[in-house]
């Protein structure tokens, strides 16, 4: 078991955000190395392999008709700021692997592999062949799930390592979009915006946002700037650059499914800027829009699409980039809408709100439908069951979330694990870990749920 300990460390080492694509490398030079670098593994351990045109990958062994499948990702979110241990370094503090992708999908992805590895050496019978599937554009379109099913047969059933256990039987569509206003005007009496510019993923809540400013009056600003900071507790400081005045907000970064978790740092300079600025210039009036009807507000409740069904809950709302420049600002938002909700009702909504405002909706053209597998169904049974097994955990029963796993990239896929109930999320944050003993925990469940679905 020590070597899934130090294979979840190699592929940590590889930083496997998208980059610009090369010959062979259609999300970049890193996602590709990752895939490398499994695909080596399992040959290693004797699988058979292949590498389906760099989009993504697979090992697999067994015999039979059908295929029970293990849906992974290997590519990661930017790494961030505010990082305690180096995030590509993969070092172990307190028994933690810290590092980009520990849990979000790196270590599962190991601990799944090793599974099947320790099936295949025990010689366990099996009527079904078992298949990993190594994604590598999960974070940012998923153009390699939809290449790999368009040239590969999907597997009869699967489960995916990327949410949380018990079983993950329901997912909130997904939608991004941005809201557009053209700025022509920028002076706000004494003070004057330059630029705004904040977040690094719109699936992320935004761990850092600044402004630079002019100000006739800087000792006024300063002390209005300290009374704010006083006053809400927000980790925000100010930098003097000649005339421009940077106003900078560290916030604490979340998954954009979960924006309560968060402190969204874009929120709190527009917050700052609502307090100092007064006037009816353009940038003026998109500030106020966000602070009335944006700021905070996790579930859309006050820009038209608070909806909120009896299977899924209420709708997530995150804005996740904002970038001001070339004449107009441009806030990225991702929505988790419930189930029973549709992406029509959403932007419909959204658009009523804020017409008359000057702000236009482009909607993005990636939606992920909403994916929803019964809880009577096999495969929520067989994983329910070795997840009571295993844990001893005899309450906890199917959920839904508001994440996008590759579940719904096919047929009867549910998400299984990695985090647990009431275990901290810490996704797409600093600091991302996973602990030994949950790796090994993993590893141990995965075989477990593997054989029950192969046998």
């Amino acid at each position: 078991m020590e070597d899934v300990i130090s294979s979840t460390q190699e592929i940590i080492k590889i930083k496997s955000v998208e980059g610009a694509p090369k010959e062979g490398m259609p999300f970049g030079e890193g996602p590709y190395r990752a895939l490398e670098y499994a695909l080596n593994l399992a040959k290693d351990m004797g699988f058979e392999t292949k590498n389906v045109d760099g989009y993504a990958g697979y090992a697999e062994f067994g015999e039979g008709e059908e295929t029970v499948g293990i849906l992974v990702h290997l590519d990661v979110v930017p790494e961030g700021d505010g990082w305690d241990y180096p995030p590509y370094k993969a070092e172990i503090h307190d028994g933690k692997i810290y590092g980009r992708g520990a849990i979000d999908d790196k270590g599962p992805a190991m601990a799944a592999l090793y599974a099947m590895k320790s099936i295949k050496d025990k010689k366990m019978p099996l009527s079904r062949k078992i298949r990993i599937i190594f994604g590598t554009n999960e974070e940012t379109g998923w153009g390699c799930m939809k290449y790999y099913f368009a040239h590969e047969k999907a597997p009869d059933m699967a489960f995916t390592p990327d949410a949380n256990f018990p079983v993950i039987h329901g997912e909130k569509g997904i939608i991004a979009f941005d809201l557009v206003k053209e700025i022509k005007d920028t002076c706000c009496g004494d003070i004057s915006i330059k630029s705004i510019k904040g977040g690094n993923a719109v699936n992320m809540v935004p761990d850092y946002c600044e402004a630079v400013i002019t100000a006739k009056d800087f000792s006024a600003l300063e002390k209005k700037f300290n009374e704010f900071k006083d006053k809400t507790g927000y980790q925000m400081a100010t930098e003097k650059d000649g005339d421009d005045i940077k106003i900078k907000a560290k916030g604490v970064s979340a998954h954009g499914s979960t924006p309560w978790k968060g402190k969204n740092a874009i929120s709190y300079i527009l917050e700052f800027l609502g307090e100092i600025l007064d006037c009816k210039c353009d940038i003026c009036d998109f500030i106020n829009i966000y602070n009335e009807k944006i700021a905070f507000k996790h579930h859309g409740e006050a820009i038209g699409c608070g909806f909120e069904d009896d299977v899924s809950g209420k709708l997530d709302f995150n804005p996740g980039v904002i970038e001001m420049k070339d004449g107009k600002i441009v806030l990225s938002i991702n929505i988790r809408y419930p189930i029973k909700s549709s992406s029509r009702l959403v932007y419909d909504g959204i658009r009523e709100n804020l017409e008359g405002t000057g702000i236009e909706l482009f909607e993005d053209e990636g939606e992920m439908k909403p994916l929803y597998v019964p809880k009577d169904n096999f495969l929520v049974q067989k994983l329910m069951k070795v997840y009571r097994e295993e844990t001893g955990d005899k309450d906890s029963k199917p959920i839904t979330i508001g994440g996008g796993t590759y579940a719904r990239a096919m047929e009867n896929a549910v998400a299984f694990g990695p985090v647990f109930p009431d275990e901290e999320e810490i996704a797409h944050q600093a600091n991302e870990f996973i602990s030994v003993n949950k790796l090994l925990l993993l590893t141990k469940i995965y075989e477990k749920a593997l054989y029950e679905l192969a046998k």
